[in-house]
C-alpha cells in the first residue's frame, strides 16, 4: 500500500529493494554455473585418481610395476593429499580460489601426463631405482594437486549460495554436489572398460583424464569465485561493507582491502571446527576400512565376482546418504548435528551385528545391509565436509568474511584423511590376531567415539538456549 502522503513521482517500491532485487537475480542466475564447474572439477579429481586404481594389474603385470611400489604410490598420495587439504583451503582463501582450483586441474593433468611418459618410454628398463624414484615422486606432487578440489570448491560454492534460501537447504545443495566423487569412480571405471574392451593400450586410461583435467582447468580459469567481484551485494558483503565503515568511523583504513584470511588458529577457535575436525576423522576411518576391505572380507567367503558384486552396494549406497542427511537436517531447521547422530546411532547397531553374524550372512541379508550401511556412513561423511563446515564459516564471529570457509574445510578434511591413514594401520593387525570381529568391534568404537565428539553440539541443538536460537537466526538472516 501507498504511503498516505505518496505523490506522483513517489516510487511504489523503493530503490534499495529494486536494487536488492537486482542483486538476487544476477545471483540466482549464476549458481548453476558455479555449481556445474565445481562439481566438474572435483569430478575430474576423483575420475583421474580411481582411473590409476582400475588400471593397477596391467601396471603391474605390463609395465612391471612392483606390488611394493604400487602400495608405496598409494601411501605416499594419502599422506601429501591429506597435508595438501589443509595447506589447500588456506591458499583457496588466501589467493583468488579460481586460480588455485585451476591450478590443481592442471597440475594433475601434468602428473599423469609424466606417468604416461614414464611408461611409453619405459623409464624402469633404464634403472628399477630412478625409475620407481619419479613415479614415486609424481604421485607425491600430484596428491597435493588434487587436494585443491574439494576446500576450494567448497568454498566458491559457500560464496555464491549464500542468499536465505540457499542457506535453508545448504544441507541439500552440498548433498548433491557431494555426489561429484562418486560420479567421477563411476565414470573412471566405464572409461577403463572401454579402453581395455576396445583392444587400446591400457596408458589411455590414465591419458584421457590427464586431458580432460587441462579441458576443465581451462573452463575453470572463467569461473567468478565471488559475487563481489561481478558487482552482487550479497548480505555477507554487505555486513563486511558495514564492519569495514564501523572501522572507517574509528579511524581505520580509507580503502577497503577486502577480508584478511582467516588463521589456522582462528578456524579452529570457532565454536565445534575442532570437534568435527576429529569426529570426521573417525567416521572417515570407518569408511575407509568398509571401502578398503570389505573386498577381501567378502572374498574368503564368496566367489570373487559375487563379493565384488556385494561390496559394490557399499559404494551406492553412499551417493544418496549425504543427499538423504542434508535433506533431513533441511527439515529440521539446519539440525545437523543430531542427524548425523541418528545415523552413526544406527550404523552401530548394524556393526554390532556384523560383530556376531557377518561371517553366517548369505548373499541377500549382506546385499541390503551394505546398502543401508553406504547410505549411513556415507551421509555424514558428504554433509561434514561440506554442508557443516558451510555452516562452521557462517558462525557470527566470522560472519562478512569470506575467506574462512577454505581453510575451515581443509582443516576438516586434512585431519580426518590423517586421522584415517593411522587407523587403517590397527585393521590388518587386529584381524590377524582376534578375526574379523575385532574389526567390527574397532569400528563400533571409533563410531562412538566420533558421535560423542558432537555430543555438546547435539544437546545444543535439541535443547537450545536464547543464545543459540539467535545464532540460528543470524545464520539464516539475509
Amino acid at each position: 500500500m501507498a504511503p498516505l502522503n505518496a505523490t506522483e513521482a513517489t516510487p511504489l517500491v523503493k530503490e534499495g529493494n529494486n536494487e536488492e532485487e537486482e542483486n538476487m537475480k544476477k545471483l540466482k542466475a549464476y549458481q548453476p554455473w558455479a555449481f556445474f564447474v565445481t562439481f566438474g572439477g572435483y569430478f575430474m579429481a576423483h575420475f583421474s585418481r580411481k582411473c590409476y586404481s582400475t588400471v593397477k594389474q596391467q601396471l603391474q603385470e605390463i609395465a612391471g610395476y612392483s606390488p611394493l611400489i604400487l602400495s608405496e604410490m598409494d601411501t605416499v598420495f594419502m599422506g601429501t593429499y591429506a597435508a595438501g587439504n589443509i595447506i589447500s583451503g588456506k591458499l583457496g582463501d588466501t589467493f583468488n580460489p579460481t586460480t588455485v582450483l585451476a591450478i590443481g586441474l592442471f597440475g594433475s593433468g601434468i602428473c599423469l601426463l609424466l606417468i604416461n611418459v614414464s611408461l611409453w618410454f619405459d623409464f624402469l628398463s633404464f634403472s628399477m631405482t630412478l625409475g620407481n624414484f619419479f613415479i614415486l615422486a609424481v604421485y607425491f606432487v600430484f596428491g597435493f594437486f588434487q587436494s585443491t578440489g574439494g576446500p576450494v570448491g567448497t568454498a566458491v560454492m559457500g560464496n555464491w549460495f549464500c542468499d536465505k534460501k540457499s542457506i535453508e537447504s545448504r544441507g541439500l545443495i552440498f548433498g548433491l554436489w557431494t555426489c561429484h566423487q562418486y560420479c567421477g569412480d563411476v565414470t573412471a571405471a566405464l572409461c577403463t572398460a572401454f579402453v581395455l574392451g576396445a583392444g587400446f593400450d591400457y596408458w589411455w586410461a590414465l591419458l584421457i583424464p590427464a586431458v580432460t583435467n587441462f579441458a576443465w582447468g581451462v573452463l575453470t580459469m572463467r569461473l567468478i569465485a565471488d559475487p563481489a567481484d561481478a558487482g552482487i551485494i550479497t548480505p555477507e558483503v554487505r555486513i563486511r561493507m558495514e564492519k569495514f565503515k564501523a572501522k572507517q568511523a574509528a579511524g581505520g583504513p580509507a580503502v577497503d582491502e577486502g577480508p584478511a584470511p582467516i588463521t589456522y588458529a582462528a578456524a579452529l577457535r570457532i565454536p565445534m571446527a575442532a570437534s568435527y575436525a576429529f569426529a570426521f576423522g573417525f567416521f572417515k576411518l570407518t569408511n575407509y576400512v568398509l571401502f578398503f576391505w570389505l573386498p577381501y572380507f567378502l572374498g574368503k567367503h564368496f566367489d570373487p565376482v559375487t563379493a565384488n558384486l556385494i561390496a559394490s552396494l557399499y559404494s551406492v549406497g553412499m551417493m544418496p546418504g549425504g543427499v538423504i542427511v542434508g535433506y533431513v537436517s533441511d527439515l529440521f531447521g539446519g539440525r545437523r548435528a543430531s542427524v548425523i547422530g541418528v545415523f552413526m546411532s544406527c550404523l552401530f547397531v548394524f556393526l554390532f551385528v556384523f560383530s556376531l553374524k557377518s561371517e553366517e550372512l548369505s548373499a541377500g541379508p549382506l546385499l541390503v545391509m551394505l546398502g543401508i550401511m553406504g547410505i549411513l556412513v556415507g551421509g555424514p561423511n558428504n554433509i561434514i565436509s561440506s554442508a557443516v563446515a558451510a555452516d562452521l564459516s557462517s558462525h557470527p564471529t566470522v560472519r562478512g568474511n569470506n575467506k574462512s570457509l577454505g581453510t575451515v574445510t581443509g582443516l576438516i578434511n586434512g585431519c580426518g584423511s590423517i586421522t584415517a591413514s593411522i587407523g587403517l594401520l590397527a585393521v590388518g593387525p587386529l584381524q590377524s590376531a582376534f578375526g574379523w570381529g575385532s574389526v567390527w568391534l574397532f569400528l563400533m568404537a571409533c563410531t562412538f567415539a566420533g558421535t560423542s565428539l558432537m555430543a555438546s553440539k547435539i544437546k545444543d541443538e535439541l535443547f537450545p538456549s536464547d543464545g543459540d536460537s539467535s545464532e540460528v537466526e543470524a545464520n539464516l538472516a539475509v
